[in-house]
Parts: structure tokens; sequence; C-alpha cells
């Protein structure tokens, strides 16, 4: 028998369900004996060192199909504040908050995202800021590698100079083509450019230096955010008030289910990106480099090709 897919498998459980409320991990242990026979062979990978590890994985799967999940049946609803996110099924209404772009679809539900919080590196934010960004904020990501620096900034001057990651939100993506001719032709800006700086904790002890860095790297962007799986509590004051001061945002990202990660701290967005230091970095960095050729297509084109996007090198 072929197997069906995950939005098909979380909708038959909210249908079987009708105006029960779910959260990710509920539908992930419920469909994972329902369905056990489909994940006899996934469970059985050694990846996962535990049965938690397996469901965690189900459950991100999940927050990357939230999209194709809702336009499986337009009388499954999603509650994502406050989190944890909630799935029911409503026979009586039909949602009509919801619009797709066909491909923004995921169909393959077997990409690993499910990283222990033990084990985490900052290398392994990477990727599960980029899915986080891209299937919540609708953000198109690149990672921009510092060892593709020149290194003309010697003694750890690249550290200040651009972040772990860079982002384009196209503010025209949906307008009309009139519309996009008059921003064109009137000098308006038709994207948003956001910045990433991604920590393995925020401490006491180096919350002041990653938060100026931040700072530092992302000052040519629209937005910037400084990134973190956690934040002691006692720094959570003085992060607000560096937050209110210098306009930075912070996101918690949760590295075992990045859809249920939380900007906690939105940035201050500027009018203006700093051109002039976007040059400095375009000629510093390779990946930076890449990244402006790109966006320097879509403002020639209005297209944007998903397989250029949102990827992690290794």
């Amino acid at each position: 028998m072929q197997k069906i897919s995950l939005p098909q498998k979380v909708e038959n459980l909210l249908k079987a369900n009708p105006n029960e409320k779910f959260t990710a991990r509920q539908i992930a242990e419920q469909i994972t004996k329902i369905y056990a026979e489909d994940y006899k062979e996934k469970r059985a990978n050694p990846r996962f060192e535990n049965d938690n590890a397996f469901i965690q994985q189900i459950v991100a799967e999940i927050g990357t199909h939230k999209k194709p999940i809702l336009k499986k049946n337009l009388h499954i609803f999603c509650m994502d504040k406050p989190r944890p996110r909630l799935f029911w099924y409503d026979p009586d209404n039909i949602n009509n908050d919801i619009s797709f772009m066909e491909s923004e679809i995921v169909e393959n539900s077997d990409k690993p995202v499910f990283v222990s919080k033990d084990k985490v590196t900052e290398h392994d934010l990477y990727p599960l800021l980029i899915d986080y960004l891209k299937n919540e904020l609708d953000l198109f990501c690149q990672r921009i590698d510092e060892k593709r620096s020149k290194n003309s900034y010697r003694g750890g001057g690249n550290q200040w100079l651009h972040p772990d990651i860079v982002a384009i939100k196209p503010i025209d993506k949906d307008w009309n083509n009139l519309i996009r001719t008059c921003v064109k032709h009137g000098a308006g800006q038709r994207v948003s450019f956001m910045s990433f700086e991604v920590k393995k904790e925020l401490n006491g002890s180096n919350l002041r230096k990653s938060f100026f860095q931040a700072v530092s790297n992302s000052s040519w962007a629209n937005e910037g955010y400084l990134v973190a799986p956690s934040i002691t509590n006692n720094i959570e004051q003085e992060l607000r008030m560096l937050s209110a001061l210098h306009g930075i945002g912070v996101i918690i990202l949760n590295p075992e289910d990045p859809s249920e990660s939380e900007i906690f701290l939105p940035a201050k967005a500027k009018a203006n990106v700093d051109w002039q230091s976007v040059d400095r970095i375009t000629k510093e960095n390779e990946d930076f480099k890449d990244f402006i050729e790109l966006v320097s297509t879509y403002y020639q084109t209005g297209r944007i090709r998903q397989r250029d996007w949102n990827k992690v090198k290794r």
C-alpha cells in the first residue's frame, strides 16, 4: 500500500476529531501510532537517539508543512499565538484567512530538522533559523560564511563586518504590475533587507559583545536581529534596554522545532539601506556578493527562483 503524505495524515486525524485542538506534538504522537508501518523505517534511523528525538523530528516536519496542511482542507484552522501552535478541524466553518503559492509547498518530509539541545552548535542553528524564516516569515535567506571573506580586516575584524544570515522580504511580490512599474520608476523600495547574527547562547558574559556585534553587522540592513536558542533570565531587562536603544530585534530559536521559535523583541525597521556598507561587504565576501547578485536579478526580472535561496553551504 502506498504511503500517504504528512498533510493527508494530519487532515485524517483532525477530521476524525472535529473541533478538538491539537498541538503539533500531540498530532505527531497520534499519527506515528496510527501510521506506525509508514514510520517504521524512519523510526529505526540511528540519528534518533531515542523515541523523543524521533517524535521531535515529526513535530518539526508538521511545522514545516503548515501551509500544505492548511491548503489540504479549508476546514482546518491553525492558531499561532500564544504558543504552542494549535491545529483543529471545524466542519461548520471555512478558513478564508490564508493565501498560498504553489512553489512554497514542501512535499519532501524526510529533511532532518531535529537537533538535540544538549549537542547543538552554532552551525547547527543556521539551517534551523533559515527554515523558520522561510516557513514562518516568508523570507528568502542566504548564509554568509566568514571563511569566504578576504580577511582584509585582521584580528577578528570580520566578526564585526557581516552577519551569519541575510535575507530579503520582497515587499512587491504580490503587487499589481502597474504598481510595480510606478515604484520602479519612482525609485521606491521593493524589498526589505534583513540581517541575523546567530549565537549558541546569550548570557551575562557574552550579551554585550554579541549584541554590539549584531549592531555592527546589521548596520547596512533595514532590520537586524540577534538569534539564540536560549537567554538567561538575568539578562532580559538589559536585553530589552539595548534593543530599545539600538533597534536590534531578538529571536529565540527552538532547535527541536523551528516552527515554535518566536520573535522575542521585534527589530526597529530603518527606512533606508546603507548602500556604501553594502558595497564594502560585497567586495569583502563572496557569499554576500552572491546574495546581492540574486537581489539584483529580482530587481531586474521581478522573479525569485526558489532553488537559489534558503541554502546553507557545508
